[in-house]
């Protein structure tokens, strides 16, 4: 997924000022993708000028509209048409996890906690983002909702998982670690 296909959807769903991407971004998006304003803004005059959107003559405090074009509609549709999600090659939580047993047990178990919190803090900002959505019976809010849901059970799993590492770390014998066994 791109940046430029998450604000087309946006625009798609209804006209909306770059201020306005940034809220619904930071209001519905932000779990899934995010972006600061200078990539927002600076995305939506790439997408301006290859004709995807049109924007408004700016208004009040340089205010602009923007709104998808046919060709923007049509680009959003294929790209959600292809089935070729790219599943990330890296993934840096991970790729620490793999080198843990550098560190002394107790590091590595703290290092785990650290996950298991950050996990639950993401439930808890899910579970605040789900009571104070003003939720409606429109797609762009109905598939909102899986969305979140897909959030929520991620969050979730790396909770699990994380406790479920503590638990075998913890079952090492103490103080072991490669480094330490192999020197």
């Amino acid at each position: 997924m791109s940046l430029r296909h998450a604000l087309l959807g946006l625009l798609a769903d209804q006209p909306a000022s770059g201020y306005d991407l940034l809220q619904r971004f930071a209001g519905s998006l932000d779990n899934v993708w995010s972006a600061s304003q200078t990539q927002v803004y600076t995305e939506l005059t790439k997408l301006a000028g290859e004709g995807l959107i049109t924007a408004s003559e700016e208004g009040p405090r340089r205010r602009k509209e923007y709104s998808i074009t046919p060709a923007g509609d049509t680009e959003l549709r294929n790209w959600l048409s292809t089935n070729e999600s790219k599943t990330p090659a890296r993934n840096e939580m991970l790729l620490r996890v793999f080198f843990l047993g550098i560190l002394p047990p107790q590091q590595a178990l703290d290092h785990m906690a650290g996950i298991r919190e950050r996990s639950r803090a993401g439930q808890d900002a899910l579970a605040a983002l789900e009571q104070s959505t003003d939720w409606t019976d429109e797609a762009f809010s109905d598939y909102g909702r899986i969305a979140l849901e897909w959030g929520k059970r991620f969050q979730t799993m790396n909770e699990e998982w994380a406790q479920w590492a503590e638990e075998q770390i913890e079952a090492r014998r103490p103080g072991e670690s490669r480094r330490e066994t192999a020197g």
